[in-house]
């Protein structure tokens, strides 16, 4: 079926998505908006122009907006519509998407950051009956008037905070936190996760703030970084994610079938960043923190550029998971690091390689695994001892916190 969305980016009209009667893509920015000197292009892959961006090029950033693998068959199965049909989604999902864009349908304009009414906090009770519906529900799909929408495989839910209560959103106001469930198929991922983003955190990393939380069941908040809090209200800042930016559709988002490589972001990064050395350096010290703290799945959908007034810069880190912890998953490495997937094969000929690839100095390389590896054995357990709490699983918290020790020590022996 035929249909227009105009994107919207902070109350002014980007440009319009419309797909044809044969179900094809199509994205055209704006005249004012390409002629306009400060407005920015939607991505990467996506410069300011007056041609049509046809299906092959523009579907990889919007298919990028929307979950990923089975959240999306949930999703669709909720709104009873097809998959496959990113146009059909975005329409009922792009209401507040990753970043500062909106989809609306041509007969709607964005709200303003001040709704008619005001979001209600959630009671313990009412927040267990989310955390039971995400599974079957993901982002609450079909719920009321709720239009939200994220990236990802794993469930989750944007919210806001009411006087530090969780809260649903009221239609068009921008959400400022992510909800996300423990999975049920892996014991202890709150916890999991909590820890290693802290400790990334701890290190030196710049990560997104995350907190711990139980109602009768786990599960995590993490404050959006594409979001500005201020007296005048939130904000949303632009992001996009190294697929988004590198016009790779989500599906082939792991590098071994045909997303980014680490040489791709490390290229990307440099013919982008308003900072290339320093991000350059931050997504290094990424890789080797991934790698020490055993996260697997840190492919190129879990790197992302901030689009804010410093200009195009790496975006805090997310989604970090000492994938490790569960034998159902891969150990391999989804960008392996000089050719080589698992901590157990790094060498000093892995590390080489990854340098040469990436187009970094070898002592360069060499130096900051040590230094990484060396902070994380050192505050690994201070910082799963800070996270200790009623509802959160200590156990499991000192056993992460010895078994990331455990592979520091050997990482700093590698390169």
């Amino acid at each position: 079926m035929a249909g227009t969305l105009h994107v919207w980016w902070n109350h002014r009209r980007v440009g319009r998505l419309t797909q044809d009667r044969h179900g094809d893509l199509s994205f055209d920015y704006e005249r004012d908006w390409v002629e306009h000197p400060d407005s920015l292009a939607l991505s990467a892959s996506m410069p300011k122009r007056a041609e049509t961006y046809r299906r092959r090029q523009c579907r990889p950033f919007f298919a990028g907006l929307l979950p990923d693998e089975g959240q999306r068959e949930a999703v669709a199965r909720a709104l009873g519509v097809s998959p496959g049909n990113d146009f059909a989604l975005l329409e009922r999902l792009g209401g507040d998407v990753a970043g500062a864009l909106q989809l609306l349908p041509a007969d709607q304009s964005p709200d303003g950051n001040a709704p008619d009414r005001l979001p209600e906090p959630l009671d313990d009770a009412g927040l267990a009956r989310v955390l039971d519906t995400l599974p079957t529900r993901p982002l609450l799909a079909g719920d009321g008037d709720l239009r939200l929408s994220l990236a990802g495989a794993q469930s989750k839910l944007p919210v806001v905070l009411v006087g530090g209560a969780v809260a649903l959103p009221v239609p068009g106001q921008p959400t400022t936190h992510i909800l996300k469930p423990q999975i049920d198929r892996f014991p202890g991922t709150t916890e999991n996760e909590s820890f290693a983003m802290r400790l990334a955190a701890a290190v030196g990393l710049d990560a997104a703030a995350v907190e711990p939380r139980a109602a009768g069941r786990t599960f995590l908040l993490v404050e959006r970084y594409d979001r500005s809090v201020s007296k005048d209200g939130v904000s949303r800042i632009h992001q996009e994610d190294f697929c988004q930016a590198l016009g790779v559709p989500p599906e082939r988002k792991y590098a071994g079938e045909g997303g980014p490589a680490f040489r791709d972001c490390f290229a990307l990064l440099r013919r982008v960043s308003a900072r290339p050395a320093v991000d350059v350096l931050k997504l290094l010290d990424a890789a080797v923190f991934n790698l020490v703290v055993g996260n697997a799945d840190a492919h190129g959908k879990n790197f992302s550029l901030l689009h804010d007034g410093r200009g195009p810069r790496l975006a805090p880190l997310y989604d970090l998971l000492a994938t490790v912890a569960y034998p159902d998953l891969s150990p391999r490495l989804a960008m392996r690091i000089g050719r080589r997937g698992t901590l157990e094969e790094m060498d000093a000929d892995g590390w080489a390689r990854f340098a040469r690839d990436g187009g970094l100095s070898l002592p360069l390389v060499r130096r900051r695994v040590v230094e990484v590896a060396e902070r994380v054995a050192a505050l690994a357990g201070q910082v799963a001892a800070e996270l200790e709490q009623p509802g959160l699983d200590g156990a499991m918290l000192a056993e992460l916190a010895g078994a990331t020790v455990h592979r520091a020590k050997r990482c700093a022996l590698t390169p």
